[in-house]
């Protein structure tokens, strides 16, 4: 096993940088401004760990895309989704692995998330998705970043930031197909397909859609906005544009709608090894990247009728061992009132009470081995026993993406390469 040491970070902390005092900073774009983040400080003495954490097995990472490489036609470019860092996981880490397994591209929802990309060096494509404000175009057009046009005003104005930095923006345009969140509709699309194709500051090289629902058992909404992006791939052949890149499928798509490929398809959730719901498609072998750990940092012995934590919502039937694990909803773990579990020493240990912001407690009861300091696993596997992001999804009531993205930050990032 090889740990990839990490350091704690100085104090840091986000400021909104003037462009002009940027050593990113487009050319003629005073106005704009983005969030970077700025060390306050030198680098401080060196901190120990803090008893709760994050682990990312990069070798595991590695084995998932090398899976689902695999288990692709060989001709299907992989987009990689590597938005709000990185599901949780590290945007840098997953994206680097990413490209390095063979992604042609990346995706991210913020300039800020491009330019921690742009800054490390990063020389892959990059699509900006969602809608831009007309501050961010320089940036845009500044740093070779591909962006996701929905209407033709943001085109226009694309076009003019394009040419004012003698730059050809590559875009993509999203279609509406049916989810009604972002792009252009269906049967609306060509109008400003076909003046991007006339622009020359613009290089039209894709066109896009999402699915609203590609992952349950039930593929009629899928099928039906599957066909609506054909009308428009249709329209676009009789009118003689071609692109490069035509995407629709999300992992959910990916898994089941192989009809709906084309020469792309966006991965996000499926390379971190969980996979968007429990009735898509398998591919054996893929196996989650993230565990959660902590330790116990106390032990109470609570007598018949007492109580633990906030609100009284767990009054002992009998004598019981309760653990305090020092981590709450300040980290991302869910608010939870009896419900829920922690992995020690191979055995489920039941949440019980309502935990605090930075403190969960657990009965341990059964499991005389448990002592102070005890490895306790929030999420992930120990010893024969796993609890998935999907278990906590199900205890908080949501659904596993916000599980893997709500671990904040104050839970250090520890990466292995096993």
């Amino acid at each position: 096993m090889r740990t990839v040491e990490i350091s704690p970070p100085a104090k840091r902390y986000y400021s909104v940088v003037p462009a002009p005092t940027s050593t990113s900073s487009p050319t003629g774009s005073e106005t704009a401004t983005i969030w970077r983040e700025e060390s306050s400080a030198a680098e401080p003495e060196r901190l120990p760990l803090r008893n709760a954490w994050v682990e990312i097995n990069l070798a595991q990472l590695r084995r998932n895309f090398r899976l689902i490489q695999a288990d692709k036609p060989a001709a299907l470019k992989l987009m990689s989704v590597v938005k709000d860092d990185g599901y949780g996981h590290g945007i840098l880490e997953v994206a680097r692995m990413a490209v390095e397994q063979g992604a042609t591209h990346v995706a991210v929802s913020t300039l800020h998330e491009a330019m921690i990309l742009r800054d490390a060096g990063f020389k892959s494509p990059i699509l900006l998705l969602g809608e831009r404000h007309d501050s961010e175009l320089p940036w845009c057009a500044a740093h070779d970043l591909t962006v996701c046009l929905n209407d033709a005003t943001t085109a226009e104005a694309l076009a003019r930031a394009a040419a004012r930095a003698s730059k050809r923006v590559p875009v993509h345009v999203k279609v509406d197909t049916g989810m009604a969140r972002y792009g252009v509709r269906w049967d609306a699309a060509l109008p400003l397909i076909e003046f991007i194709a006339r622009e020359k500051s613009l290089l039209l090289e894709g066109v896009m859609s999402h699915f609203s629902q590609s992952d349950e058992q039930d593929k009629g909404y899928a099928r039906l906005q599957h066909g609506r992006f054909l009308e428009v791939l249709e329209g676009m052949a009789a009118a003689g544009i071609a692109v490069r890149h035509r995407h629709i499928c999300n992992s959910g798509g990916f898994l089941d709608l192989p009809q709906a490929h084309h020469d792309m398809v966006r991965i996000g959730i499926l390379p971190l090894g969980v996979f968007p719901s429990q009735v898509c498609r398998r591919i054996e072998g893929i196996r989650p990247v993230m565990t959660v750990k902590t330790r116990v940092s106390g032990i109470r012995t609570l007598h018949t009728d007492e109580c633990v934590g906030y609100g009284m919502h767990y009054r002992a039937a009998d004598k019981r061992r309760i653990a305090v694990l020092p981590v709450g909803y300040g980290d991302g773990y869910p608010r939870l009132r009896n419900k829920g579990q922690a992995l020690i020493a191979g055995r489920r240990a039941p949440v019980v009470g309502g935990n605090a912001m930075d403190a969960t407690m657990v009965d341990i009861t059964d499991i005389p081995e448990a002592g102070l300091w005890s490895e306790a696993v929030l999420m992930g596997r120990q010893g024969h026993e796993e609890i998935t992001a999907r278990d906590v999804a199900q205890w908080k009531g949501t659904v596993s993406y916000e599980v893997l993205v709500g671990w904040r930050s104050r839970l250090p990032r520890v990466y292995l390469d096993e």
